[in-house]
């Protein structure tokens, strides 16, 4: 019996590889640029993300939705951004909400609208949504609201989310009951029989659940169209954008790596990866095209809700960088706890993401201190520890190690360059720096984009 293969057809694939196949194995493409927080969040990557989308052809964001919240500052007017990336603000840029990230549209055009009366213009002409991008409804974020009070009920105690849906759309996903961008731009009817059985799975779980399903459907048929010249296949247009013509490309996480789903003091973590591998999951590119990966930390440490914050400063000095530093959540409005760099969360960020250089922020709000203290190591039973604690009990009982440092008592804020800076406030970002072994590049002292220091 013939098995209808034959010597002749072997012979047609011993030639040498063809010029495409060469130029492929040299050439994988543009590489993206990333930019990570390094902390609990709320470091100013917007900041970063916005001086380096001056110069970007494509920013994207891979993960979360708008439980996120991105200031950005220009020409003195101060955008928020939640969904939309930072990048949004440059006439040159495309912006790219990546299959990762999970889409409340209401929230989108709220957001949309509300940075237009700052004069956000011609968005429409710049912004690129994924087809693969889950869809976060309104009773997504009813269900936030519902487990968050069950929480509280059953276990004294609550997670601290931002009652944004998010938890619960990415819950969806991983259940496979979640619905898309794709799924609302196909047939309409199909798509509210899936949200009808989806809002009945969860009314049996959550009887208290009011859902006005029409209503939800009749506003989500009106963004179908408004969104419908927005959106692409998302993997194709991140496959063109690397292998077209030279670009520079930029990622934007939201969050931070101690809320990422799987690295973060769980179980008070966001439901995304929002370190390195989110980027290629929440994409759709390959590792070897990430190039550099700058992590943003502050020169202290915040972190928003609740959990364990080894170095948290439950006095003075707690209250002077909550007030000093504006420390306010984006897009809670929640207070953040404050408390002293802690470098053992930075190196720990570090072994994850393998960050190229860091961006040291907010350094002017430690301007006023007459010493400063920087938290070097964890200590379990009076013995140093070489790794972060999975476990929170041991991660709320460790004693940490600090090193003391001179404060500069000296005004930072019009500080432009290195020599600016006052002696003891370069040997303190130097100390940083050696100690995490991954070099400083920029350094900011206050809102504005001019606020950034570039070192190298």
């Amino acid at each position: 019996m013939s098995s209808g293969w034959s010597a002749n057809d072997h012979k047609s694939y011993s030639n040498p590889p063809s010029a495409a196949v060469k130029r492929a194995r040299n050439d994988s493409g543009n590489k993206v640029t990333v930019v990570l927080g390094a902390q609990w969040g709320d470091e100013g990557k917007g900041k970063v993300v916005d001086l380096l989308a001056t110069e970007s052809d494509v920013v994207c964001r891979c993960q979360g939705g708008n439980n996120a919240g991105h200031t950005v500052v220009v020409d003195e007017k101060e955008y928020d951004f939640h969904l939309l990336p930072s990048g949004i603000i440059s006439t040159k840029c495309t912006s790219f909400i990546g299959n990762g990230v999970v889409i409340h549209l209401p929230g989108l055009f709220e957001e949309i609208d509300k940075n237009e009366k700052k004069g956000l213009k011609g968005w429409e002409k710049r912004l690129v949504i994924s087809d693969r991008a889950h869809i976060v409804f309104d009773f997504h974020q009813a269900v936030d609201g519902l487990q968050e009070v069950q929480r509280q009920a059953q276990e004294g105690q609550n997670i601290g989310t931002t009652k944004k849906g998010i938890g619960p759309t990415y819950s969806c996903k991983a259940s496979r009951t979640g619905l898309r961008i794709c799924d609302l731009m196909a047939d309409f009817n199909e798509f509210s029989t899936r949200v009808k059985n989806l809002v009945q799975q969860y009314q049996s779980m959550y009887p208290a659940l009011k859902v006005d399903v029409e209503s939800e459907l009749k506003k989500l048929k009106d963004y179908a169209e408004r969104i419908r010249p927005l959106v692409r296949d998302g993997v194709y247009f991140m496959y063109d954008a690397i292998h077209g013509p030279p670009k520079k490309i930029l990622v934007e996480g939201a969050n931070a790596a101690l809320l990422d789903i799987d690295f973060g003091t769980y179980p008070f973590v966001t439901s995304s990866n929002c370190t390195v591998g989110g980027v290629c999951t929440g994409l759709g590119i390959p590792p070897a095209n990430i190039g550099d990966v700058y992590g943003v930390s502050k020169a202290y440490t915040t972190r928003v809700g609740i959990g364990a914050f080894p170095t948290e400063q439950l006095n003075a000095v707690g209250e002077l960088l909550q007030t000093r530093g504006h420390e306010v959540g984006v897009t809670t409005g929640r207070k953040r706890r404050c408390g002293w760099l802690d470098l053992v969360i930075l190196k720990y960020a570090h072994m994850i993401n393998g960050f190229t250089a860091i961006a040291l922020t907010k350094l002017d709000i430690l301007d006023v201190l007459d010493e400063i203290k920087v938290g070097v190591a964890y200590k379990i039973n009076g013995k140093r520890i070489p790794y972060f604690p999975a476990n929170l009990e041991v991660l709320q009982k460790v004693e940490v190690e600090y090193e003391t440092f001179p404060g500069w008592k000296t005004d930072t804020s019009a500080a432009r360059k290195w020599n600016d800076l006052p002696p003891k406030a370069q040997n303190y970002i130097r100390f940083v720096e050696n100690h995490i072994g991954v070099p400083i590049k920029w350094v900011g002292v206050g809102k504005s984009r001019e606020c950034m220091i570039q070192m190298f």
